[in-house]
C-alpha cells in the first residue's frame, strides 16, 4: 500500500474475491464435501439470497450513479451516500456479498464451502472497508463520523 493507505495501482477488486470465493466453495463441495447438510430440493432455496445479493449490488450501483459518486474502491468519493440501503448498513454491497456466499453454501449443501466465508469477510474488512472508512472520514469529516455512530458496519 502507498503512504496514503491506498493499495497499488492494480489491486484485486472485491468482485474478484467474491467470484474466487464461489470457485473455492464449489471446489470444496466437489472434492472435500465433509458432510452434506442440505439436500435438494431445499438447496434450490439458496438462489434466493444469491439473487438478493445481486439486487443489493445493482441498487447500490444505481444509488451511487444518482449521487454522482464512484462505486469503485479507493477512488475519491464526491458524495456521502447515507440513504437507501446505506441507512441500514455502511457496507451493503459487502453485506450482500456475504449473503450471496451463504446462498451458494445452501445451493451446494455440504459443510465445507462454509469455511470460505470467514476468510472472505476478513479480507474484505482489511483490504477494503478499513481503507474506505479512512478515505470517507478524511473526505467528509464530522458528517461521516456522525453516520458511523448511527449506522453499523454490517447490519
Amino acid at each position: 500500500m502507498a503512504e496514503t493507505g491506498r493499495p497499488s495501482k492494480h489491486p484485486i477488486l472485491p468482485p474478484f474475491y467474491f467470484l474466487g470465493s464461489i470457485a473455492v466453495m464449489v471446489a470444496l463441495d466437489r472434492f472435500q464435501p465433509v458432510v452434506t447438510l442440505i439436500e435438494p430440493p431445499i438447496t434450490y432455496l439458496g438462489w434466493v439470497p444469491f439473487g438478493l445479493a445481486l439486487a443489493m449490488a445493482l441498487t447500490v450501483n444505481r444509488r451511487f450513479k444518482r449521487a454522482g459518486t464512484t462505486i469503485r474502491p479507493f477512488e475519491d468519493s464526491s458524495a456521502l451516500v447515507t440513504d437507501g440501503l446505506f441507512a441500514f448498513s455502511r457496507n451493503p454491497i459487502y453485506l450482500g456479498a456475504v449473503v450471496g456466499l451463504l446462498g451458494i453454501f445452501v445451493v451446494l449443501g455440504s459443510l465445507s464451502p462454509l469455511a470460505v466465508i470467514p476468510p472472505f469477510v476478513t479480507i474484505i474488512r482489511a483490504r477494503f472497508i478499513a481503507v474506505e472508512e479512512r478515505m470517507l472520514e478524511a473526505a467528509f469529516g464530522d458528517a461521516y463520523r456522525d453516520y458511523m455512530k448511527r449506522v453499523r458496519r454490517w447490519i
